[in-house]
């Protein structure tokens, strides 16, 4: 996807803030953040949204969630809770078409958002 901003900063064509990064992800600090805390989690693959992947595929998104584990060890935020969104679809608030996951934390995450 050559126009995909996500597999741009995946690929280093565009530079990012990495906090994590092997041959199947990338996590790096959001630019527009919603937390104190807000960390993208994104495959280097392409996939659409979690829609997008096959079933031969799957196991990318236990990866991504061992990852988070790590992220949210490394980052000092497993003790006092964080929360992972997932959007999907348009209506689901999916700005970037590009499957990823944001870690979100720093601050008391009620539910529903205020």
């Amino acid at each position: 996807m050559n126009s995909c901003i996500f597999c741009k900063i995946a690929s280093g064509e565009i530079p990012s803030n990495k906090v994590y990064e092997d041959e199947k992800v990338l996590a790096f600090r959001d630019i527009k953040p919603v937390a104190p805390l807000h960390i993208l989690v994104v495959p280097k693959k392409h996939y659409v949204s979690i829609m997008d992947i096959p079933a031969e595929d799957m196991d990318i998104t236990a990866h991504i969630c061992s990852v988070i584990q790590k992220i949210a060890i490394d980052e000092g935020i497993a003790a006092d809770g964080f929360r992972v969104v997932i959007n999907c679809g348009k209506n689901g608030g999916q700005e970037v078409d590009h499957l990823h996951y944001h870690v979100l934390a720093g601050r008391n995450l009620t539910w529903p958002p205020g």
